[in-house]
């Protein structure tokens, strides 16, 4: 089975998707995707000037991006949108700058017909960059 794109299974889009590609899709129970950053996004200009750096709150985004991607291809789900429930025990542990590809990964730990949980790291180079543990709920499109 091909992988669909991030733009065919989540309701985001440009400049808000954070999620380039799938690279894996078990549905329901694991996603892994990549996010190359050029520079060029508009939150390096001010976040910060001169030494940018990826704000960690949008590599929570990006985990959460990956983690929806869990939804596709689960007839659960059809029609449904999955929508950022909470985060919990957020670590952010290298910085993410212009030029890293940062390797996400979510991995369901609970899932439900209306919400879920589960556990992501954003890695760079193998090194985690954030690692949390999210939640979500599930609403009708």
């Amino acid at each position: 089975m091909a992988l669909p794109r991030p733009v065919d299974v989540l309701p985001h889009r440009a400049p808000f998707l954070f999620l380039d590609e799938l690279v894996e899709l078990d549905p329901g129970l694991l996603s892994r995707g990549t996010w190359s950053l050029t520079g060029e996004e508009a939150f390096f200009a001010g976040h910060f000037p001169g030494r940018p750096v990826l704000p960690g709150v949008l590599l929570v985004e990006a985990i959460a991006q990956c983690g929806g991607c869990c939804l596709w291809g689960d007839e659960r789900f059809t029609g449904k949108l999955g929508l950022f429930g909470g985060v919990e025990r957020a670590r952010f542990r290298r910085q993410v700058v212009p030029g890293d590809t940062v390797e996400l990964r979510f991995e369901m730990r609970r899932l439900s017909g209306r919400a879920g949980k589960g556990t992501g790291t954003a890695s760079v180079q193998g090194q985690v960059a954030c690692e949390a543990e999210l939640f979500f709920v599930v609403v009708d499109a």
